[in-house]
């Protein structure tokens, strides 16, 4: 094959074999009289430059010509073919309008393609397509550009850790996001890093947390107003929560908003003594963006200690929240606080997911969100305002909500010394791969686990860098007597409703997979075993899987190349792209 870059730097890649001819200049294109018409001095400074070493400067605007523009990003959904951002677009639907690939012909799907990730540890990264180059990352570090037709890698990025905690948890990254000819990454060190989308060049990097004390990024950020915001992990550390804005040219911090208020911001009062100052409240997942309103939707995860809730007593803002900004100054909009002085580790970091649709006979703009506690929500996103809540497991940690949205605490629904017996378990009801709304069928697709779990409490002695739960010993103890058996799977929920339409059953918990529906009718999830599988999205029957021999922790996506539809999904230690056969 030949790849080829020009001056635009759109990549060129080509066949041999579907080109009539491949013609080469044999001579160089420096003038043969150079010696006449420069001076002896003019060739010594040429000659002085070439040798000297000079890069990019990282700090030139963010170009678009033949890049990723913002108005792009601001309508992904007119290129199908390309995967732009992290959820698909910025409504989070993932979801894909391409339909070559449907209920009748996905039995003869077929791997066209896969990449080794080299490394040990499991692969989250969910890539983006843009022209054809595939640009996702493997282990913590890595980052690949790959002919998004064949698999063939264009350049490599290895970025080494700088800094590592003993004590560091969940060492994955989750991709990255483009504007322009710019790659943006976050690090397990707490940096975040730009490289050139052309080359895989580093082109700057500014430390956005301290990773000895807990702070890590392992999700793309989000680019919005040519700005790069980013979210930061940690919630199991005591860290004190944060949103970030930062300048694509120059890596500049251009706002910051806290997730756990200080002394004088709002929420400040909803933390007991300076129980705020260990809170949590981490912001790990990427949000979504609405354009007409110019408000992004952070999701907000769990306070610390993660579960004993007695030493942080108050509603413990914003964590297991989602708050609505403004992208251009970081201010907060409105707020939804989904659990209240959490003490199950029930992150709201899931997806939120930005409708326009019909609901309840009103054309209504939505946000739907399927969180760790249980619940399936239907919010106003103009207002924060929350309109329905449905379990779609069982969950008693609380007996409903009052006229306010609040949800109303079941007895016994929290953590105890002693230890309570709450649905859901703490890994929750859903978790934070991707579910996605299909326009085509109304409905909202998501992997689920039905199960509960024993809550303990413990002592929560705080020590920087160190793991901060709060939580007790002996175990999580066998449900209460004459409780229907634990099940996982895919469902379907319909947001008018909020009750599911069908569940495909699977053998074991698999909420480390996402899911992707497609406008071919056709659901893509995975099993903790290792198989890829096509769901009927309107009955949920099993159309096609593939055995990819491991674990698949992350989430599927859709693209094309000349036409021709691929569905691509990161497996343990390898990337696997397929198609119909030609």
């Amino acid at each position: 094959s030949i790849q080829m870059v020009d001056s635009h730097g759109k990549l060129h890649l080509f066949d041999r074999l579907q080109l009539a001819e491949v013609k080469t200049e044999a001579h160089s294109i420096m003038p043969s009289d150079y010696g006449q018409r420069l001076s002896k001095e003019d060739i010594r400074n040429v000659v002085a430059y070439l040798k000297s070493p000079h890069t990019m400067d990282a700090a030139e605007p963010v170009r678009d010509e033949g890049g990723v523009t913002s108005d792009r990003l601001a309508h992904a959904d007119r290129e199908p073919q390309n995967w732009l951002t992290y959820w698909g677009d910025y409504t989070g639907r993932h979801y894909s309008a391409l339909n070559q690939i449907d209920t009748s012909n996905v039995s003869r799907l077929q791997a066209q393609w896969a990449v080794q990730m080299p490394g040990d540890d499991l692969v989250e990264g969910v890539p983006l397509v843009v022209d054809g180059v595939m640009y996702t990352t493997g282990q913590p570090g890595q980052v690949f550009a790959i002919d998004a037709r064949t698999g063939r890698t264009i350049w490599t990025f290895q970025r080494r850790q700088k800094v590592k905690s003993p004590y560091e948890i969940n060492p994955f990254v989750r991709g990255v996001s483009i504007l322009g000819h710019r790659l943006f990454l976050g690090a397990l060190d707490g940096a975040l890093i730009a490289i050139d989308a052309r080359t895989g060049a580093e082109l700057w990097e500014t430390q956005v947390g301290d990773a000895m004390l807990g702070y890590t990024i392992t999700s793309p950020p989000l680019i919005v107003n040519n700005k790069v915001i980013t979210g930061i992990t940690g919630g199991e550390f005591g860290i004190r929560g944060f949103i970030e804005a930062y300048d694509p040219a120059t890596g500049k911090r251009l706002w910051r908003f806290n997730t756990v208020p200080g002394p004088g911001e709002f929420g400040h009062d909803t933390w007991e003594g300076d129980s705020w100052e260990h809170g949590g409240a981490p912001t790990w997942l990427t949000g979504t963006y609405d354009p007409a309103s110019n408000t992004i939707f952070w999701p907000v995860g769990n306070p610390g200690p993660d579960v004993n809730e007695v030493v942080r007593k108050g509603d413990n803002l914003f964590s297991c929240s989602v708050v609505a900004l403004d992208p251009d100054t970081g201010k907060r909009k409105w707020h939804y606080q989904f659990t209240p002085n959490d003490s199950h580790d029930w992150d709201s970091t899931e997806d939120m997911v930005l409708v326009d649709r019909s609901w309840h006979g009103e054309n209504r703009k939505l946000l739907l969100h399927a969180d760790r506690n249980g619940v399936f929500y239907v919010i106003d996103r103009a207002t924060g305002r929350m309109l329905a809540a449905t379990p779609f497991v069982r969950a008693t940690w609380m007996k409903g909500w009052d006229e306010n949205g609040r949800p109303i605490p079941a007895p016994n629904g929290a953590a105890s010394a002693e230890g309570n017996y709450v649905y859901p378990a703490g890994g929750g009801g859903t978790n934070f791969q991707a579910p996605s709304y299909s326009p085509k069928t109304g409905w909202m697709y998501l992997a689920y686990h039905d199960g509960g779990a024993k809550y303990i409490y413990g002592p929560a002695p705080f020590e920087p860098g160190k793991q901060f739960w709060g939580r007790g010993s002996g175990g999580f103890g066998p449900p209460p007597a004459g409780e229907a058996p634990d099940s996982s799977g895919v469902m379907a929920v319909d947001p008018e409703t909020g009750k599911a339409q069908w569940k495909f059953e699977l053998a074991q918990n698999s909420l480390s997979s996402g899911v992707l529906a497609t406008a071919g009718g056709v659901v893509f999830a995975a099993s903790r075993e290792g198989n890829f599988i096509a769901l009927d999205a309107k009955t949920g029957k099993a159309l096609w899987h593939f055995g990819a021999g491991s674990e698949i922790p992350s989430s599927p996506i859709s693209y094309a190349v000349n036409g021709r539809q691929f569905v691509a999904v990161s497996s343990a230690g390898v990337l696997y792209s397929f198609a119909l056969p030609q």
